[in-house]
């Protein structure tokens, strides 16, 4: 299969023969079977070793874009028999055209082992009744990181998205310690709990756990607190990945709020600048394009894949809780970086200072109406409910942004309710220029 027993456990540099040989396998097999990648590398063989990996081009997702509607439904970068599909996803389309996700038994099996992993470090296990809240609608949050869940041995509930009063009856009549959610869900509950529930508060429900992932804001300390404070459970950043790649490939854990990777028996890590397209060092400190490459892929090998998350490397030393991957930050995506005068500006870096206003729900939309370049960073923000404006707050928050950041900012104040409250991911950069 590929993996190692507790693969995450073991110390990179003892992964090498492994990590090697599994190289050798995958990469005469995406030679052999890959159309996409024989015309990527115009033909060529790919590298013996893997160290020498940059001797080859990346791949994106504009390139497979192209090549799933010029070869529906999978695209040409589909390398084992149609009949070897035990499982079709769709990617959610968060950032661009929804992706067909073809996976073998052998894909799926390896993919919740990894999954199970990085949910089992932010502390779900035997015992633990998880109620899973993302879409289970053909997207790879629903399904797959269900099984990722049940490899914990928790007890799993299916429930979805949808009914969210149906769902606060049934945590408080199953008695459900955890639930698996993106950040920005408990903001739905809370509003069901006040409408329809009177009297009951979010702590009430018993929730101790909450494992999130699907969309950024739980490095902000502030929403981490605010949780606590809210519902009387510990956050946990438990589920980042890359649809294309693996659904959940790192988590926090009980020590340490950095992602740690769980993956190096399975997934080949690579740090790139995102412009220059240099390979950087993984060490504390660098930051850089994730690049990605399947050790041990059937369906739909990828090699060298740039992700366009940039992340930040904290420490490369084993972790407290046994995790010797490496531990980082995601900062943000290349697609969704702004450059004002010359700053990069990031979604992420927009909602820590928005969150520090307890007027605002932390709530934000940067919306473009024109092509960059761009002098100043437009924001809306909404007020919290129950909250007023004092005529000040848009001032007061472009000061904030403009010392925290460095970039100058055009603040509109929006009343509470103004921006849907998504069960899925929330696109809060809107480019609307055509």
């Amino acid at each position: 299969m590929s993996l190692i027993e507790d693969g995450h456990r073991v110390p990179l540099h003892d992964l090498a023969d492994h990590r090697q040989a599994a190289w050798e396998r995958q990469s005469a097999y995406v030679a052999a079977h890959s159309d996409f990648y024989r015309r990527l590398w115009n033909g060529k063989a790919p590298p013996e070793r893997l160290e020498d990996l940059d001797a080859l081009p990346f791949s994106d997702k504009a390139d497979l874009r192209l090549s799933q509607p010029a070869h529906p439904p999978f695209g040409d970068y589909l390398a084992a028999p149609r009949d070897q599909v035990s499982r079709l996803h769709r990617t959610s389309g968060t950032t661009g055209q929804a992706m067909n996700l073809a996976m073998s038994a052998r894909d799926c099996e390896i993919t919740e082992i990894i999954g199970g992993r990085a949910q089992a470090l932010a502390g779900l296990g035997p015992g633990d009744t998880v109620v899973h809240c993302l879409n289970y609608q053909m997207w790879m949050g629903g399904l797959t990181d269900h099984r990722t869940l049940e490899r914990t041995g928790a007890t799993v509930v299916p429930f979805g998205v949808g009914s969210t009063e149906l769902l606060v009856r049934s945590i408080l009549e199953v008695g459900i310690s955890a639930i698996s959610c993106t950040p920005s869900y408990p903001t739905v509950l809370e509003r069901v709990v006040a409408e329809k529930f009177p009297g009951l508060k979010p702590a009430d429900l018993g929730l101790k756990l909450g494992l999130f992932g699907g969309e950024p804001g739980l490095d902000d300390p502030a929403l981490r607190q605010r949780l606590r404070d809210t519902w009387g459970m510990e956050p946990r950043n438990a589920n980042y990945g890359v649809s294309d790649v693996f659904c959940n490939f790192a988590s926090e854990c009980a020590y340490d709020t950095a992602l740690h990777f769980v993956a190096h028996d399975v997934l080949h890590v690579e740090l790139i600048d995102p412009d220059s397209e240099e390979t950087k060092t993984l060490e504390p400190g660098a930051k850089g394009e994730l690049v990605l490459t399947h050790l041990s892929r059937d369906c739909q090998p990828l090699v060298r894949f740039r992700t366009g998350d940039i992340i930040a490397v904290e420490a490369t030393d084993p972790c407290r809780c046994g995790c010797t991957g490496f531990r980082f930050r995601v900062v943000g995506r290349s697609d969704d970086m702004i450059v004002v005068r010359g700053l990069n500006m990031f979604p992420t870096m927009v909602a820590a200072v928005v969150t520090e206003f307890a007027e605002l729900s932390g709530d934000y939309r940067i919306t473009l109406d024109t092509p960059p370049p761009y002098d100043v960073l437009p924001v809306q923000a909404e007020l919290a409910r129950g909250r007023a404006d004092d005529g000040t707050l848009s001032q007061r928050l472009e000061a904030a942004l403009k010392a925290k950041l460095g970039a100058t900012a055009r603040v509109t104040i929006v009343p509470a309710g103004t921006f849907p409250v998504t069960e899925g991911k929330t696109k809060r950069v809107i480019r609307s220029y055509a």
